[in-house]
């Protein structure tokens, strides 16, 4: 997921942290805690960036508490704090209309994309570039054509700001000051996956470091012209996008859910810090046939080699057993996810623990080789699933709609750090 560094000015911001180690399962104790108010009973934080020493989370929220629970504070769906000991920042306090999904912190501005269509009564459909410190919005960023739409992921490549959603264009590449189409991403992206009822979507994208590959997933069949049912890979360099002739061609097919919602079933990627692989999660219940296990990918992570243009089979698959993995973050040490899974080592299972199965409520990591679970197991209960992961030098943040993490008190936020 996103490393929010500002390097060298506008320069790549999207390069992976590596980890020497698996993170601890014990969480700290002085994250802030979000809580319901507003008309918000669930609250849920979706997206996390760091810039200094300060942390910002993004969700759907109008209330947080420190981590006593002893102060209260309206947040309209944004809060930033201390990333040394979660004080609340009382300067930064925007006010969204509606949640946030993607967070980006750099230099010293912080982008934010979601369904909102205001940001402190101005209106900003979609995106909106704040002030670091006063949380104040710029109002020379005014990018166009995102009315009555979501932004879900921004990333800063080679100083260009790369936002996907599902806007009319679904995946651009934006002038990071004036928010202008820069035109280095033109290729059409069309369709929606059969079954679905949703819009047309680049939901989650990923950069390498290198800032050379882009690997998108979403609801779409076609990208330039060619079949790309759920996913694809672009080249990047400094002049233009171009469709790689990667595909994995079984993501033609349909996983076994009928829910329109989970017909484009992939729901996030991440690269390995060298760029070598990645990684996808997904949604879509079980295999639609048995004899598919081990090539598609339902409710599953799944290892690709970059280089590997025209694959016959993931390197590893690790299936829940019917359960969403939504997130993933990959930190050389770990693959760690995210969802509302039950199991982990699960091909057999059907909603049920299957031959081999291991118990890993709501996030698990993964052995990067093998690709079956690490004995990694802090418990965290889900009901939609965590949608965001954030790997740091120090560790690793851990959005959730969650109201603890190993069995500890932490609503909505959490960070394990190394060892």
């Amino acid at each position: 997921m996103l490393a929010a560094l500002a390097v060298g000015g506008w320069s790549v911001a999207t390069a992976s942290i590596e980890h020497p180690a698996v993170v601890s399962e014990d969480p700290v104790d002085w994250t802030p805690h979000l809580a319901p108010g507003g008309g918000i009973t669930r609250p849920m934080a979706f997206a996390v960036a760091q810039l200094g020493d300060t942390m910002y989370v993004g969700g759907r929220f109008q209330a947080v508490q420190d981590a006593t629970r002893t102060t209260t504070v309206t947040r309209q769906h944004m809060v930033a704090f201390d990333a040394s000991d979660g004080t609340l920042n009382s300067t930064f306090t925007p006010d969204f209309d509606d949640a946030v999904y993607a967070v980006l912190a750099v230099g010293d501005s912080v982008y934010v994309g979601g369904s909102f269509g205001t940001v402190d009564g101005v209106s900003r459909p979609a995106i909106a570039k704040l002030d670091a410190q006063t949380g104040a919005l710029d109002t020379d960023f005014t990018p166009s054509g995102m009315a009555s739409s979501r932004v879900s992921e921004i990333r800063l490549v080679d100083g260009r700001l790369v936002v996907g959603g599902t806007f009319k264009k679904n995946l651009v590449a934006l002038n990071p000051n004036t928010g202008g189409n820069t035109g280095y991403i033109n290729i059409a992206i069309n369709g929606q996956v059969s079954g679905s009822q949703a819009k047309t979507e680049v939901y989650r994208f990923a950069v390498n470091p290198t800032g050379t590959r882009l690997v998108g997933v979403g609801n779409f069949t076609d990208v330039g012209g060619q079949n790309r049912q759920r996913a694809f890979m672009f080249n990047l360099d400094g002049v233009s996008t171009s469709l790689s002739p990667w595909y994995y061609e079984p993501l033609d097919d349909a996983c076994r859910s009928t829910s329109p919602t989970r017909r484009a079933y992939l729901d996030d990627v991440d690269f390995f810090p060298d760029g070598s692989y990645f990684v996808f999660v997904s949604t879509g219940y079980i295999t639609a046939q048995p004899s598919q296990i081990g090539t598609h990918i339902c409710d599953a992570a799944a290892r690709f080699e970059t280089a590997e243009l025209d694959p016959d089979e993931p390197t590893w698959i690790n299936y829940a057993g019917g359960d969403t993995l939504h997130s993933v973050a990959i930190t050389g040490a770990a693959v760690y996810v995210q969802g509302h899974h039950r199991w982990l080592n699960n091909p057999q299972g059907n909603d049920f623990a299957g031959p081999g199965a291991v118990s890993r409520r709501g996030i698990g990591a993964i052995h990067p080789t093998t690709g079956l679970a690490l004995p990694w197991n802090p418990p965290k209960p889900a009901a939609q699933g965590g949608q965001d992961f954030l790997a740091t030098p120090a560790g690793l943040w851990v959005p959730l709609d969650s109201q603890q993490f190993n069995n500890e008190d932490h609503a909505g936020i959490a960070f394990v750090p190394l060892p």
